[in-house]
């Protein structure tokens, strides 16, 4: 269908969770780790997903990431829904659209900075010239390009999330999704990383934060909080 008086589509939410629910069994027992959670979010914003431990917020991100399947409601991730996907599609999805960050790093460690960018375009296809050159640009885009041909054991921490995030970014995906990013870093260092956050959003980029620091989820726009396996609160700043 086309816009009405020949204006151009809007594009859909990057997420749309309509009534999430996850279930886990524990012997007899039934745990209810999420309880009809529901939210958008548009392309281009900058939300943190916050709650205590046990709260169900990482059971959320297993689920907007595309690691995990619902029990029950439906997910639309940039329009398509990926709630019933079974684990090949789930997976063609997560590299072709999300671009994921944990607070290990998750680095190859015999593998320079360039080889484990360069990974996702190994698995999504890419030729070998490509992919250095897109590997190089997103080393670049962190502010790392003279670190291409180090191992993670030859860079600071910071750095290495540097080449976490530049991994993350190197498929261009719709969703970056950041697991804890600076749960093993100083706050300094932890402080740099949040601000290349904030900037690559405003060149862009969508992107969710899963924190249980209060002060990381301050920066962000939107602050959805999760308690029990609901969301209690989900604004943005003014």
């Amino acid at each position: 269908m086309s816009a009405p008086n020949g204006a151009a589509p809007s594009a859909p939410p990057v997420i749309d969770a309509r009534e999430l629910e996850r279930d886990f069994q524990m012997g007899d027992t039934t745990v209810h780790a999420l309880r009809g959670v529901s939210f958008r979010l548009d392309p281009g914003e900058y939300a943190a997903i916050i709650g205590p431990s046990g709260s169900g917020k990482s059971t959320l991100m297993n689920l907007i990431g595309c690691l995990d399947s619902p029990t029950s409601g439906r997910y639309y991730l940039d329009g398509e829904e990926v709630s019933e996907l079974d684990d090949n599609a789930l997976s063609h999805v997560r590299n072709e659209k999300i671009g994921f960050v944990f607070q290990s790093f998750n680095l190859l460690p015999r593998a320079t900075a360039l080889d484990n960018v360069a990974l996702p375009l190994v698995y999504a296809g890419v030729g070998r010239r490509d992919r250095r050159e897109l590997a190089h640009a997103a080393l670049a885009k962190v502010e790392l390009g003279d670190r291409a041909h180090h191992r993670p054991d030859q860079l600071s921490g910071g750095q290495r999330q540097r080449v976490a995030i530049a991994r993350a970014l190197v498929n261009e995906p719709k969703l970056f999704l950041a697991d804890e990013p600076t749960g093993a870093l100083d706050q300094r260092t932890g402080l740099e990383i949040i601000k290349l956050l904030e900037r690559l959003n405003a060149e862009g980029m969508t992107i969710v934060v899963v924190t249980h620091d209060g002060q990381i989820a301050a920066r962000a726009r939107r602050q959805i909080r999760i308690v029990d396996g609901e969301i209690v609160e989900n604004e943005v700043a003014p």
